[in-house]
């Protein structure tokens, strides 16, 4: 079978001794001669599954016993609404930095909720950088950052040191790299990334942040119903939850956040170093300092080639280059499971059209 190279942003790659695992439960799992589909998720062998998935989170952040892990369903998206609905206070504010796409629908969301203040936005020159040197209100329930910026190709590498309780999405980071976990009091990420599958998100919240809004609750939106339902409050996305615990299997008996943070920064800076170089791209991010690891964007300096080089693309078997239609031109998402070996042909491609069309 041809290798295809995929760059998509997301659903994005998995690992592929994973995708075998994963495949093989969904016609025997656990040699019960049963389904992953088909088998009670209150069943021993898929609670297995749930607290072992749970545990990871914890090792791979290394979170003490004051998180609580869930996996839940809704996406990131979800995570918009629930967290300023089990954070922000009635008569309370929340604090907000607005990097990108996501950033603003989670500053939508929170807004119809209570009080929302953006106190630093990078949207006056489309996203292309970090904000840096804000003040974080110490009056606010909870700062929300976001960590990598998908479409705009942005991501922060320095965390602030927060007064207040921190807030992180790191739907498209999560488990690239070395963190302190411990300086977040909620971590979300979708795991359609560099987790899993669509259709779970992980969320890992600190104990003492919760049960001090004022508002009545709906259960399927309290976090608290969910911790004591150990995330089967209701019927969790099992298949999901199944493949992001074999991910994160294969990145712990791999060598951990440490293995794959110096492969991910070896992909990122052979596919940075030839846009920087080659005459025919240049990136879309203003500061270096902010460009992602994760997502990597670029333009053509001579548009009119571009189908020139989608062509060369795609005879090199590279898949999911295409750029958003914020931003235009190209992105690479080069998450964990995106061999280096797929960025140099990328690179190799890069140089054949400068050579080619230069």
């Amino acid at each position: 079978m041809t290798k295809v190279h995929n760059f998509s942003a997301g659903p994005g790659i998995l690992p592929q001794e994973v995708l075998k695992q994963a495949s093989e439960a969904v016609l025997n799992f656990n040699n019960l001669n049963l389904s992953l589909l088909e088998i009670s998720h209150r069943s021993k062998d898929f609670i297995a599954v749930m607290e072992e998935a749970r545990s990871l989170v914890k090792e791979l952040l290394e979170l003490d016993n004051n998180y609580h892990v869930l996996f839940l369903g809704g996406g990131a998206s979800l995570q918009f609404a629930m967290v300023p609905y089990n954070l922000l206070r009635e008569n309370g504010k929340a604090a907000y930095v607005n990097t990108g796409v996501w950033a603003s629908k989670a500053i939508k969301e929170a807004k119809i909720i209570g009080n929302t203040e953006v106190i630093a936005s990078s949207e006056d020159r489309k996203f292309a950088y970090i904000p840096k040197g804000y003040s974080i209100p110490t009056d606010a329930d909870y700062l929300h950052i976001t960590s990598n910026n998908t479409i705009y190709g942005t991501q922060i590498h320095e965390f602030p040191n927060s007064p207040i309780p921190m807030v992180c999405d790191m739907s498209s980071d999560i488990f690239s790299r070395k963190v302190d976990g411990k300086k977040f009091a909620l971590i979300y990420a979708g795991a359609q990334k560099n987790m899993g599958p669509a259709g779970t998100t992980m969320v890992a919240v600190r104990e003492d942040i919760l049960g001090k809004v004022e508002r009545k609750m709906l259960s399927m939106l309290d976090y608290r119903v969910h911790i004591k339902g150990e995330s089967m409050y209701n019927t969790p996305p099992v298949y999901p939850v199944y493949v992001s615990m074999l991910t994160m299997k294969w990145l712990k008996d791999n060598g951990g956040i440490e293995w794959i943070e110096k492969i991910n920064n070896q992909k990122a800076e052979l596919l940075y170093a030839e846009i920087d170089r080659n005459s025919m791209f240049k990136g879309t991010v203003e500061a270096k300092e902010d460009r992602s690891k994760m997502n990597v964007t670029f333009v053509m300096n001579k548009p009119e080639l571009e189908a020139e080089f989608d062509k060369m693309a795609k005879e090199a078997n590279l898949s999911g280059l295409k750029g958003h239609r914020d931003v235009g031109g190209y992105r690479a998402s080069i998450y964990n499971a995106l061999p280096l070996e797929s960025v140099k042909v990328l690179v190799d491609v890069m140089k054949e059209f400068e050579n080619k069309f230069a």
